[in-house]
C-alpha cells in the first residue's frame, strides 16, 4: 500500500501539530506513506469565493502530484470533498481524475473503510463532543444527516470508539453547522459567530471537555469563540486523539 499524505494549507501554516499527529496515527497502523514536498493548496478557498480560474491550476497540480499513489489521505473532510465533488467542474477532462477521486480519503474514512483496525493502543479518559462538519456529512457521507431522516453509521465516531476510555457527549443537535463555511465567516461574520455560539451552547450543556472534528477549519472557528468567552472546552483534531492526545 502506498499512501500520499495531503496536508491542507491551513493545517500546514496554522496547525502543523495536526499533520504530525496524522503521521503518528498512520505509523501506528503500519501504513507506509509519503509527503510530497511539491504539494500545494487544493484550490478550495478560491472556488468557495467564486475565483474558479484561480483554482484550476491548483487542481491540476494536485492531480499531477498525487495520481502516482494507491491512496491519498488527508486530515480534512472539506479538502477531500473538494477533490471528489468539485474538481470535475474545474478540470473535467483531466486524465486520471476519476481514478484519483475514487482513491482520495478523509483520515477517519480511510481508517474505517480501508484499514479497519479493531482498536487503538491509546487511552483518552475525557468526555468528547464530536462536531460533524458539513462537508463530511453532506458530501462525503461520513455520518447521517437529520434532514435525511435515516439512521446511518458515523464513521468518525466509530473510529474514535476504538480508543480506550473515551466518552461522548450527548448533543441535542448533533449535525448542526458551526457557521464557519470558509469565506462565509469573513463576509457574514456576525451570522457566523452567532451560529458558532449556538453550536457551543449545546456542547456546554452536554458537558463536553474536549471538542473534536475531522476538519480543523471548523475547529479553528469554534476555538476562537471558546477563547473569547473563556469556555472550559479544549479543542483537538480527531488525529490528535487517535495519536494518544499528542
Amino acid at each position: 500500500m502506498s499512501v500520499g499524505l495531503f496536508i491542507p494549507c491551513y493545517v500546514d501554516q496554522l496547525y502543523p501539530k495536526v499533520g504530525i499527529a496524522t503521521v503518528r496515527v498512520l505509523e501506528a497502523l503500519d501504513v507506509q506513506h509519503d509527503f510530497p514536498d511539491a504539494q500545494t493548496c487544493c484550490g478550495q478557498p478560491m472556488a468557495n469565493t467564486g475565483c474558479f480560474e484561480d483554482a484550476i491550476p491548483l487542481a491540476q497540480r494536485f492531480v499531477e502530484i498525487f495520481s502516482q499513489y494507491e491512496y491519498v489521505v488527508a486530515p480534512s473532510g472539506s479538502c477531500v470533498a473538494m477533490v471528489r465533488h468539485h474538481f470535475d467542474q474545474l478540470i473535467p477532462d483531466t486524465p486520471g481524475l476519476a481514478e484519483l477521486k475514487a482513491k482520495t480519503y478523509e483520515l477517519c474514512e480511510f481508517i474505517h473503510d480501508v484499514l479497519q483496525p479493531e482498536s487503538f493502543d491509546v487511552a483518552f479518559d475525557k468526555q468528547v463532543g464530536l462536531h460533524q462538519s458539513c462537508h463530511g456529512l453532506r458530501e462525503l457521507r461520513l455520518g447521517s444527516c437529520s434532514e435525511r431522516m435515516c439512521d446511518g453509521e458515523n464513521k468518525i465516531r466509530n473510529v474514535l470508539e476504538r480508543v480506550n476510555g473515551i466518552r461522548f457527549s450527548s448533543l441535542k443537535r448533533a449535525d448542526e453547522c458551526c457557521g464557519f463555511g470558509g469565506t462565509f465567516a469573513v463576509s457574514e461574520d456576525a451570522v457566523s459567530v452567532m451560529m458558532g455560539e449556538d453550536r457551543l451552547s449545546d456542547h456546554l450543556e452536554a458537558g463536553t471537555e474536549v471538542l473534536t472534528a475531522g476538519d480543523m477549519s471548523c475547529l479553528m472557528h469554534l476555538e476562537g469563540i471558546i477563547k473569547r468567552h473563556k469556555y472550559p472546552i479544549e479543542v483537538m483534531h480527531v488525529s490528535e486523539i487517535l495519536a494518544g492526545g499528542a
